[in-house]
């Protein structure tokens, strides 16, 4: 028999599906069986499945262990030296530690500024993104190498687009953050340098339109079939000259929140994002490699303003965060005459 205890982070999931997380290579109609005949049980008691599982509620399987570990997908060779696990992980994620520079963390919810070339999510079954480098950072502190739950993350940007990203350290946290997110009831700011010189603050509508073969958008005023309604809005915060050209730091309201959508939709108003070779002038991106080493867009997802959804807990009603610009930005703002005032 083996009894598991249900941690914070794991609470508010059904118990079928902390089940099917924690012996993922056993069938769904085996755990039903297994209830049942009550051989799993939920504090005690016979369980359906469907009930929802809370901190320090009890999960004994009358099994064994042979078959735990079977449907873990877990083989132990025979006479081999035990690993300390824990410590065989410090090392190498004490080195993963380093690419988080975390903005803001509790209990339930950690907030990092992701650095440009790293992405958000696995394109690939080979990458290592932010989800890999969050998950290792929190398993190993909160010491649940065991845990079924794996935290995830809220919100994405492209690979070098610098930022914000929110995750969820617990199964209800990630309910909630995820739903703000859905819901838009919070506020998304993005810092950019544009070519040209943007005069007033306006916001700005247009249907997207996304090549699945290019990983390119289009903007569209009328709507088309494929077309879905975009809303940006821009604020010009400064501007600046380089060798006779103007450029505006802008601070972008992103209303609504699809793949590329501020790079496109401030390309199709003439104002493309200063190293931006999928969306603006090659020749243009090639000035901005060669004067300041820029190799992609200038795109900062610099300010997250939560609003006061009855679902969000207290301590998190207005909550803002805010993510320091990297290096790059700042030299180039600064060899542009700019600076961002708050």
């Amino acid at each position: 028999m083996r009894v598991i205890v249900v941690s914070k982070q794991e609470a508010g999931q059904r118990l079928d599906r902390y089940l099917a997380k924690y012996m993922s290579k056993a069938a769904k109609s085996f755990f039903y069986k297994m209830l049942r005949k009550k051989n799993i049980t939920l504090n005690g008691k016979k369980a359906a499945g469907m009930e929802k599982v809370q901190e320090g509620d009890e999960i004994k399987l009358f099994l064994s262990d042979e078959t735990i570990d079977k449907f873990r997908g877990i083989e132990q060779p025979v006479n081999a030296p035990a690993i300390n696990k824990t410590d065989a992980n410090k090392t190498a994620v004490n080195k993963k530690e380093q690419s988080l520079a975390i903005v803001y963390e509790d209990d339930e919810v950690l907030v990092v500024n992701k650095a440009s070339g790293m992405l958000s999510q696995k394109a690939k079954k080979e990458d290592r993104s932010l989800v890999e480098y969050i998950t290792d950072y929190l398993m190993t502190r909160q010491q649940q190498q065991d845990s079924v739950f794996r935290p995830g993350i809220c919100n994405r940007l492209d690979r070098n687009t610098t930022g914000l990203i929110v995750a969820g350290k617990t199964v209800e946290s990630l309910q909630y953050l995820n739903r703000i997110f859905k819901e838009r009831e919070l506020h998304k700011y993005y810092l950019c340098i544009v070519k040209g010189c943007i005069a007033q603050k306006e916001t700005i509508d247009g249907y997207l339109r996304k090549e699945e073969k290019s990983n390119k958008v289009t903007i569209q005023k009328a709507k088309k079939e494929g077309g879905v309604r975009i809303l940006t809005a821009y604020e010009p915060l400064e501007y600046g000259r380089y060798q006779k050209e103007e450029y505006t730091l802008l601070k972008v309201d992103l209303i609504t929140g699809k793949s590329h959508q501020i790079r496109a939709h401030l390309q199709s108003i003439g104002h493309p994002l200063i190293g931006d070779h999928k969306y603006g002038n090659r020749k243009d991106a090639s000035f901005y490699q060669k004067e300041f080493g820029l190799q992609y867009q200038l795109l900062h997802a610099w300010k997250l303003c939560l609003g006061d959804a009855a679902y969000l807990p207290d301590r998190l009603h207005g909550k803002e965060w805010t993510a320091p610009l990297p290096e790059q930005f700042q030299t180039i703002l600064k060899k542009m005459g700019m600076k961002v005032r708050n």
